[in-house]
């Protein structure tokens, strides 16, 4: 990097501590949290997708169509399950839990079941987000370090220290458009790298000459993970997707989050019906982008001989470093920011919300003075947390990605069965939703630790239906458990916007189809 390219960075980092200024007035949990409850389907669909459009996928996920052993178009089998999460979310999760008027979703638990069972999932939410953070802060840092030679502690620490004071001032609404910013800067980048890519190689009709016809295959239909090097086959990339994403997207208080501060209902639905259309078309893109940038590697032997045999995911960062041109370096350096950034801003503010509502105020008597004073405090208490576990975080895995979602896969799906518990089934009582939780999270440990056959995104289905088994059969044993079922809601409530539905799952079908097919468009 040369000062060009600082000067973009540095235009860049001021312009988003300017952000958090300019929201720095909020008053109460309905402004800090909730944005005031003033957004639009369009800056929450923008600032969910930015999320996902995290350094995560910038990186890691090209890496893996591109590099990794084992690796290829694969990758978009992420993608099966999400327009059928969001119709799950939109018909039975969400509405239930928007018209309670939370903050924090774990309060509909104590709604339901008790305090207790409020208190376990948010602070299994508070751990393995606050984790997860940190092994993206070692992601961006890992890339940073690699262009710009910085030492690694530096690099953590300006990526944290930056994102915590503009999150830390102006709160959920910084958070949102901020995001939908880093969202347009970061899909900027994809684009660059893509094509800076083609033209390297030579242009297209050479990439399609040279490209590795293994990396080609999306869809395995006959691989059901349950053998050692079975993975990424249809049926546990759909069932087991399904439950990480639903419980992703419906539980996670760093999601569920923004659909709290959407400003009515069907503002909600239409949320999530964008994200269900928009995410495969991305992710198509930045997996060609790792295709195109594999195949460059694989026909320069000194661009090979400079990405580390363990450490795939430096693919991206060695390329912007030595194929691009100063200016554009400082771009797709503002891109890794942007997605660093969109991340830890959304992490430390969910991760106040749940530490302020469930912790502090859950009977609702804090002034708003002492809540917003208390609410900065915890911010300021999780950015430190996340920027310190960094340091020991990023060696779980091949890739960096499959890291975060293998911490995931462990919580999500007893997470999620928890709350179906809770609303669709009345028998299931307080004891038995936290012994199921507990029975759920360690039967994935347990599969993690001991089974390693066992492809991890099962984890996520079989979390969630011990936990539901062990709920209903503890349930069983204790049932004069005093647990209020006055919040069950039975299923005749439910309202199906069918245009909604019939969209998502043909939707569904036509992103089957075109990675099945993706084989024969090369």
């Amino acid at each position: 990097m040369n000062y060009i390219d600082w000067i973009v960075v540095l235009c860049y980092i001021i312009g988003f501590l300017f952000l958090g200024r300019l929201f720095k007035n909020n008053k109460n949990s309905k402004d800090y949290f909730l944005g005031g409850k003033s957004f639009g389907w369009f800056p929450l669909s923008l600032s969910t997708i930015a999320t996902q459009l995290s350094a995560i996928s910038f990186i890691s996920a090209p890496a893996f169509v591109g590099l990794k052993k084992g690796g290829g178009m694969m990758w978009l089998t992420y993608e099966f399950a999400v327009p059928l999460a969001m119709l799950f979310l939109m018909v039975f999760l969400i509405p239930p839990m928007y018209k309670a008027g939370i903050v924090s979703v774990y309060a509909f638990l104590e709604k339901r079941f008790s305090a207790s069972t409020r208190i376990l999932l948010s602070g299994v939410f508070q751990i393995s987000r606050a984790f997860a953070t940190s092994v993206m802060i070692y992601t961006v840092a890992l890339i940073l370090t690699s262009v710009m030679d910085f030492p690694m502690w530096q690099t953590i620490l300006i990526i944290g220290i930056v994102t915590l004071i503009y999150s830390y001032q102006g709160g959920m609404k910084a958070v949102v458009y901020g995001d939908m910013i880093q969202m347009i800067i970061l899909f900027l980048g994809i684009i660059i790298c893509l094509f800076a890519g083609i033209h390297y190689i030579g242009g297209w009709e050479n990439f399609i000459q040279n490209i590795d016809n293994q990396r080609l295959m999306a869809v395995d239909f006959s691989s059901m993970g349950f053998e050692e090097g079975e993975e990424f086959g249809f049926w546990p990339m759909l069932i087991g997707g399904f439950f990480l994403y639903t419980s992703y997207y419906g539980t996670d208080q760093s999601q569920v989050q923004r659909l709290f501060s959407a400003q009515d209902l069907p503002t909600v639905k239409k949320t999530l019906l964008f994200n269900g259309l928009l995410r495969f078309p991305i992710t198509f893109i930045y997996c060609l982008m790792g295709l195109v940038i594999g195949t460059l590697v694989l026909l320069s032997p000194e661009f090979l001989s400079v990405i580390p045999a363990d450490k795939p995911d430096l693919m991206i960062p060695i390329f912007i470093r030595d194929f691009l041109p100063h200016g554009v370096i400082g771009i797709l350096m503002v891109a890794i920011f942007s997605a660093a950034m969109s991340s830890l801003s959304s992490a430390i503010n969910s991760l106040s919300a749940a530490t302020v509502e469930d912790f502090f105020n859950r009977e609702h008597k804090l002034s708003d003075e002492r809540y917003m004073r208390y609410s900065k405090y915890s911010a300021l208490f999780w950015g430190v947390v996340c920027i310190v576990l960094a340091f020991f975080t990023g060696d779980i895995a091949k890739t960096v990605i499959e890291a975060i979602n293998k911490v995931g896969s462990v919580f999500y799906g007893p997470i999620l069965a928890t709350f179906i518990a809770a609303i669709a089934f009345k028998r299931v009582n307080a004891i038995g939703a936290n012994i199921g939780l507990i029975a759920g999270v360690s039967i994935n440990l347990y599969l993690w630790l001991f089974v390693p056959e066992v492809f991890w995104f099962w984890w996520n289905a079989f979390g969630a239906v011990v936990t539901l088994l062990v709920g209903l059969f503890v349930s069983y044993l204790y049932k004069n458990d005093s647990t209020n079922k006055n919040t069950r809601i039975h299923f005749g409530s439910f309202q199906i916007d069918y245009f909604k539905a019939i969209i998502l799952v043909a939707y569904f079908a036509i992103i089957v189809i075109i990675s099945s097919s993706i084989p024969n468009l090369f």
